[in-house]
Protein backbone atom coordinates (compact mmCIF):
# COMPACT_ATOMS: atom_id res chain seq x y z
CA UNK A 1 0.00 0.00 0.00
CA UNK A 2 1.05 3.51 -1.12
CA UNK A 3 1.98 5.90 1.28
CA UNK A 4 1.85 9.84 1.17
CA UNK A 5 5.44 10.27 0.61
CA UNK A 6 5.49 7.50 -1.92
CA UNK A 7 3.77 10.11 -3.96
CA UNK A 8 6.48 12.88 -3.89
CA UNK A 9 4.14 15.29 -4.73
CA UNK A 10 0.95 16.73 -3.34
CA UNK A 11 -0.37 17.42 -7.29
CA UNK A 12 -3.28 15.12 -7.85
CA UNK A 13 -3.36 15.58 -11.83
CA UNK A 14 0.44 14.55 -11.87
CA UNK A 15 0.21 11.53 -10.07
CA UNK A 16 -2.99 10.36 -12.31
CA UNK A 17 -1.13 10.69 -15.13
CA UNK A 18 1.94 9.17 -14.11
CA UNK A 19 0.17 5.85 -12.90
CA UNK A 20 -3.19 6.04 -14.37
CA UNK A 21 -2.55 7.34 -17.96
CA UNK A 22 -6.29 6.03 -19.01
CA UNK A 23 -8.33 7.97 -16.56
CA UNK A 24 -6.84 10.99 -17.87
CA UNK A 25 -7.57 9.96 -21.72
CA UNK A 26 -10.51 12.01 -22.68
CA UNK A 27 -8.61 14.89 -21.10
CA UNK A 28 -5.61 14.31 -23.43
CA UNK A 29 -7.76 13.32 -26.69
CA UNK A 30 -9.22 16.62 -25.91
CA UNK A 31 -5.92 18.46 -25.66
CA UNK A 32 -5.02 16.54 -29.07
CA UNK A 33 -7.93 17.94 -31.50
CA UNK A 34 -7.87 20.10 -33.88
CA UNK A 35 -10.84 21.50 -35.68
CA UNK A 36 -12.45 18.13 -36.11
CA UNK A 37 -15.21 18.07 -33.11
CA UNK A 38 -18.76 18.41 -33.28
CA UNK A 39 -19.73 22.06 -32.54
CA UNK A 40 -22.69 21.08 -30.86
CA UNK A 41 -21.53 21.30 -27.07
CA UNK A 42 -23.15 23.18 -24.42
CA UNK A 43 -21.84 26.41 -23.36
CA UNK A 44 -22.44 28.26 -19.66
CA UNK A 45 -22.56 31.63 -18.57
CA UNK A 46 -22.95 33.89 -16.67
CA UNK A 47 -21.19 34.35 -12.92
CA UNK A 48 -20.34 36.68 -10.41
CA UNK A 49 -19.30 37.12 -7.08
CA UNK A 50 -19.49 40.04 -4.63
CA UNK A 51 -17.92 40.83 -1.11
CA UNK A 52 -20.01 42.43 1.60
CA UNK A 53 -19.29 42.25 5.11
CA UNK A 54 -19.48 39.34 6.78
CA UNK A 55 -18.01 37.09 3.54
CA UNK A 56 -18.37 36.84 -0.18
CA UNK A 57 -20.89 35.48 -2.30
CA UNK A 58 -20.48 33.88 -5.34
CA UNK A 59 -23.97 33.06 -8.00
CA UNK A 60 -24.53 32.04 -11.76
CA UNK A 61 -27.69 31.75 -13.80
CA UNK A 62 -28.95 28.40 -14.49
CA UNK A 63 -28.51 28.44 -18.28
CA UNK A 64 -26.15 26.81 -21.21
CA UNK A 65 -26.82 27.20 -24.80
CA UNK A 66 -26.17 25.13 -27.80
CA UNK A 67 -25.43 27.25 -30.75
CA UNK A 68 -28.25 29.87 -30.07
CA UNK A 69 -30.50 27.29 -28.82
CA UNK A 70 -31.40 26.57 -24.91
CA UNK A 71 -29.47 23.41 -24.77
CA UNK A 72 -30.37 23.09 -21.05
CA UNK A 73 -31.86 25.33 -18.35
CA UNK A 74 -30.78 23.69 -14.79
CA UNK A 75 -27.10 23.69 -15.39
CA UNK A 76 -25.12 23.63 -12.04
CA UNK A 77 -21.94 26.61 -12.57
CA UNK A 78 -20.96 27.23 -8.43
CA UNK A 79 -19.43 24.34 -6.96
CA UNK A 80 -18.25 23.75 -3.53
CA UNK A 81 -14.66 23.24 -3.28
CA UNK A 82 -14.21 22.72 0.77
CA UNK A 83 -15.95 24.26 3.48
CA UNK A 84 -14.78 28.12 3.27
CA UNK A 85 -14.38 28.22 -0.80
CA UNK A 86 -16.08 27.82 -3.95
CA UNK A 87 -15.45 28.62 -8.09
CA UNK A 88 -17.80 29.42 -10.73
CA UNK A 89 -17.16 28.63 -14.25
CA UNK A 90 -18.11 30.11 -17.41
CA UNK A 91 -17.42 28.33 -20.86
CA UNK A 92 -17.52 24.82 -22.73
CA UNK A 93 -19.77 22.91 -20.18
CA UNK A 94 -17.57 19.53 -20.34
CA UNK A 95 -14.34 21.39 -19.36
CA UNK A 96 -15.64 23.53 -17.30
CA UNK A 97 -17.29 20.62 -15.05
CA UNK A 98 -13.83 18.29 -15.48
CA UNK A 99 -11.68 21.56 -14.04
CA UNK A 100 -14.56 22.44 -11.28
CA UNK A 101 -14.15 18.54 -10.35
CA UNK A 102 -10.82 17.97 -10.65
CA UNK A 103 -10.00 21.19 -8.51
CA UNK A 104 -12.29 19.85 -5.54
CA UNK A 105 -10.17 16.57 -5.59
CA UNK A 106 -6.71 18.18 -5.59
CA UNK A 107 -7.97 20.13 -2.82
CA UNK A 108 -9.48 17.41 -0.71
CA UNK A 109 -6.58 15.11 -1.91
CA UNK A 110 -3.67 17.53 -0.41
CA UNK A 111 -5.57 17.61 2.65
CA UNK A 112 -5.48 13.53 3.46
CA UNK A 113 -1.91 13.61 1.69
CA UNK A 114 -0.60 16.80 4.14
CA UNK A 115 -3.31 16.41 7.09
CA UNK A 116 -3.59 19.60 6.95
CA UNK A 117 -6.03 21.81 4.57
CA UNK A 118 -4.86 24.28 1.67
CA UNK A 119 -4.99 27.90 2.18
CA UNK A 120 -7.26 30.26 0.24
CA UNK A 121 -3.65 31.26 -1.25
CA UNK A 122 -2.59 28.18 -1.98
CA UNK A 123 -6.02 26.97 -3.74
CA UNK A 124 -6.16 29.90 -5.84
CA UNK A 125 -2.54 29.14 -7.32
CA UNK A 126 -3.46 26.20 -8.10
CA UNK A 127 -6.51 26.50 -9.66
CA UNK A 128 -4.29 29.02 -12.58
CA UNK A 129 -2.64 26.16 -13.08
CA UNK A 130 -5.52 24.00 -14.52
CA UNK A 131 -6.50 26.92 -16.86
CA UNK A 132 -3.53 27.14 -17.73
CA UNK A 133 -2.90 23.20 -18.81
CA UNK A 134 -6.39 24.23 -20.55
CA UNK A 135 -4.46 26.18 -23.17
CA UNK A 136 -4.56 24.13 -26.17
CA UNK A 137 -8.31 23.81 -25.67
CA UNK A 138 -8.66 27.68 -25.47
CA UNK A 139 -6.53 27.84 -28.96
CA UNK A 140 -9.55 25.50 -30.46
CA UNK A 141 -12.16 28.11 -29.27
CA UNK A 142 -12.90 25.70 -25.62
CA UNK A 143 -12.61 28.35 -23.23
CA UNK A 144 -12.93 27.37 -19.13
CA UNK A 145 -12.91 30.28 -17.17
CA UNK A 146 -13.23 30.46 -13.66
CA UNK A 147 -13.97 32.50 -10.34
CA UNK A 148 -12.60 31.23 -7.52
CA UNK A 149 -14.13 32.69 -4.18
CA UNK A 150 -13.82 32.38 -0.15
CA UNK A 151 -13.73 33.28 3.27
CA UNK A 152 -9.92 33.60 3.90
CA UNK A 153 -9.71 32.78 7.69
CA UNK A 154 -6.70 34.24 8.40
CA UNK A 155 -7.52 37.68 6.91
CA UNK A 156 -11.00 37.06 8.31
CA UNK A 157 -12.62 38.83 4.94
CA UNK A 158 -13.98 37.15 1.71
CA UNK A 159 -11.75 37.23 -1.42
CA UNK A 160 -12.36 36.90 -4.84
CA UNK A 161 -9.88 35.30 -7.91
CA UNK A 162 -10.20 35.59 -11.12
CA UNK A 163 -8.16 34.27 -14.63
CA UNK A 164 -7.22 34.57 -17.46
CA UNK A 165 -7.08 32.32 -20.72
CA UNK A 166 -3.20 31.76 -19.65
CA UNK A 167 -3.72 31.42 -16.04
CA UNK A 168 -3.11 34.40 -14.71
CA UNK A 169 -4.44 35.10 -11.62
CA UNK A 170 -5.73 38.68 -9.92
CA UNK A 171 -7.69 39.22 -7.34
CA UNK A 172 -10.74 41.98 -6.61
CA UNK A 173 -11.54 43.18 -3.83
CA UNK A 174 -15.10 43.91 -4.37
CA UNK A 175 -16.86 42.05 -7.28
CA UNK A 176 -16.49 40.54 -10.66
CA UNK A 177 -18.32 38.66 -13.16
CA UNK A 178 -17.62 36.52 -16.46
CA UNK A 179 -19.55 35.17 -19.14
CA UNK A 180 -21.66 36.87 -21.84
CA UNK A 181 -23.87 38.53 -19.49
CA UNK A 182 -20.45 39.35 -16.88
CA UNK A 183 -20.18 42.55 -19.16
CA UNK A 184 -24.26 44.22 -18.21
CA UNK A 185 -23.43 42.20 -15.02
CA UNK A 186 -20.61 44.19 -13.80
CA UNK A 187 -22.10 47.42 -14.90
CA UNK A 188 -24.75 46.72 -12.27
CA UNK A 189 -22.30 45.86 -9.74
CA UNK A 190 -20.49 48.65 -9.95
CA UNK A 191 -23.57 50.85 -9.36
CA UNK A 192 -24.81 49.21 -6.27
CA UNK A 193 -21.64 47.92 -4.57
CA UNK A 194 -21.19 49.49 -1.40
CA UNK A 195 -18.31 48.87 1.20
CA UNK A 196 -19.47 46.44 3.94
CA UNK A 197 -22.57 45.82 2.60
CA UNK A 198 -25.11 43.56 4.66
CA UNK A 199 -25.83 40.38 3.19
CA UNK A 200 -28.90 41.43 2.15
CA UNK A 201 -28.20 44.37 0.43
CA UNK A 202 -24.87 41.89 -1.08
CA UNK A 203 -27.94 39.83 -2.15
CA UNK A 204 -30.34 42.27 -3.54
CA UNK A 205 -27.12 43.33 -6.09
CA UNK A 206 -26.58 39.86 -6.80
CA UNK A 207 -30.14 39.14 -8.39
CA UNK A 208 -30.66 42.76 -10.04
CA UNK A 209 -27.19 41.95 -12.16
CA UNK A 210 -28.44 38.60 -12.84
CA UNK A 211 -31.60 40.38 -13.64
CA UNK A 212 -29.63 42.63 -16.36
CA UNK A 213 -27.49 40.45 -17.72
CA UNK A 214 -30.32 38.27 -18.35
CA UNK A 215 -32.22 41.53 -20.15
CA UNK A 216 -29.39 42.06 -22.23
CA UNK A 217 -27.70 39.02 -22.78
CA UNK A 218 -29.77 36.34 -24.84
CA UNK A 219 -27.67 33.43 -23.02
CA UNK A 220 -27.94 34.03 -19.69
CA UNK A 221 -30.96 33.08 -18.49
CA UNK A 222 -33.02 34.70 -15.57
CA UNK A 223 -35.54 33.15 -13.33
CA UNK A 224 -38.10 31.00 -14.52
CA UNK A 225 -40.87 31.07 -12.93
CA UNK A 226 -42.76 28.70 -14.56
CA UNK A 227 -40.30 25.79 -14.24
CA UNK A 228 -39.38 27.04 -10.83
CA UNK A 229 -35.57 27.72 -11.80
CA UNK A 230 -33.72 30.46 -10.18
CA UNK A 231 -29.96 31.52 -10.09
CA UNK A 232 -27.46 29.54 -7.74
CA UNK A 233 -26.21 31.97 -5.15
CA UNK A 234 -23.85 30.63 -2.80
CA UNK A 235 -23.05 32.52 0.19
CA UNK A 236 -19.49 32.10 2.45
CA UNK A 237 -18.81 33.46 5.63
CA UNK A 238 -16.38 32.21 8.72
CA UNK A 239 -18.96 29.93 9.71
CA UNK A 240 -18.52 27.86 5.92
CA UNK A 241 -21.00 27.78 3.28
CA UNK A 242 -24.29 27.56 2.16
CA UNK A 243 -26.84 28.05 -0.52
CA UNK A 244 -29.18 30.39 -0.62
CA UNK A 245 -32.82 28.86 -0.61
CA UNK A 246 -34.84 29.13 -4.17
CA UNK A 247 -37.48 30.11 -2.40
CA UNK A 248 -35.20 33.06 -0.45
CA UNK A 249 -34.03 33.77 -4.02
CA UNK A 250 -37.94 33.66 -5.92
CA UNK A 251 -38.58 36.22 -2.87
CA UNK A 252 -35.28 38.55 -3.98
CA UNK A 253 -36.07 38.79 -7.42
CA UNK A 254 -40.12 39.20 -6.92
CA UNK A 255 -39.10 42.39 -4.54
CA UNK A 256 -37.10 43.49 -7.50
CA UNK A 257 -40.02 42.77 -9.66
CA UNK A 258 -42.31 45.22 -7.86
CA UNK A 259 -39.40 47.68 -7.13
CA UNK A 260 -38.99 48.01 -11.25
CA UNK A 261 -42.50 48.23 -11.29
CA UNK A 262 -43.11 51.10 -9.07
CA UNK A 263 -39.89 52.96 -10.83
Amino acid sequence: MLKPHDYATTDFLQILRSRCPEQVANWNQLNGLQQDYSRNFLEGTTVLALVYNDGVIIAGDRQATEGYQVGERRIQKVFKIDRHTAIAVAGVAGPCFETAKLFQVQVEFYEKMEGTPLSLEGQANYLASLVRANLSLVMQGLVVLPIFAGFDLKQQKGRIFKYDVLGGRYEEDAYYSIGSGGKDARSTLKKLFQPNMTQHAALKAIVEALWDAADEDIATGGPDLIRKIFPTLTVITKDGISDIPDATVAELFQELVTRLEQG
